[in-house]
């Protein structure tokens, strides 16, 4: 199966998704990408069997500028996609300044920054490419997404696994997506 041609199909047949997607890209981000919970949800709710996958409680916009890194002009950006469309919690962060945030050096990318996300099913991101349609960044490809294994990155596998786990409990995903297989990963000690 071609994962990427069907996560293609399945946003593009989702208004909701593909109405987001149209705003940020009229909104020429500077490598700017939907991504986490928007892209997650629909595919886990999709292969649950939902028939309209959930919106995700923020609709999370990454972006890389790293001559614009303050969250002022993040905050800008959020103020704009709220005035064009107030459907969605828009939450925007330029991933040149996250780094700092989660204990790590400066990220290169969104690409980039996405690798540093704690699960592999969740660092994934999408955005229209004109008349391309959908494009597709996913570090870690969308195998374990389609596929339903929760399993975290390499980061959170040992030095931040207590971050997955207590993701994986506060955000309910075996309770809510039951066919999900947990990839456990016990932390090493030095």
């Amino acid at each position: 199966m071609d994962y990427s041609q069907a996560l293609q199909a399945l946003l593009s047949r989702d208004p909701l998704r593909m109405q987001a997607l149209t705003a940020v890209h009229d909104l020429h981000l500077s490598d700017g990408w939907i991504g986490a919970g928007f892209v997650r949800d629909a595919v886990w709710a999709h292969l649950h069997g939902h028939p309209y996958p959930p919106m995700p409680a923020d609709v999370d916009v990454v972006w890389f500028d790293d001559k614009q890194p303050s969250a002022a002009q993040d905050l800008e950006f959020e103020e704009t996609l709220k005035r064009r469309n107030p459907t969605f919690n828009w939450s925007v962060k330029n991933q040149a300044r996250m780094h700092q945030r989660n204990g790590d050096a400066p990220y290169h990318s969104t690409e980039h920054a996405l690798g540093f996300w704690p699960e592999t099913a969740t660092a994934v991101a999408v955005r229209l490419a004109g008349t391309q349609g959908i494009e597709i960044v996913a570090p870690y490809g969308l195998e374990d997404l389609f596929e339903l294994r929760l399993k975290p990155t390499p980061r959170f596998e040992h030095e931040k696994y207590s971050i997955f786990t207590d993701r994986v409990a506060e955000k309910r995903w075996l309770q809510r997506y039951p066919l999900l297989h947990i990839i456990k990963h016990s932390p090493q000690t030095a």
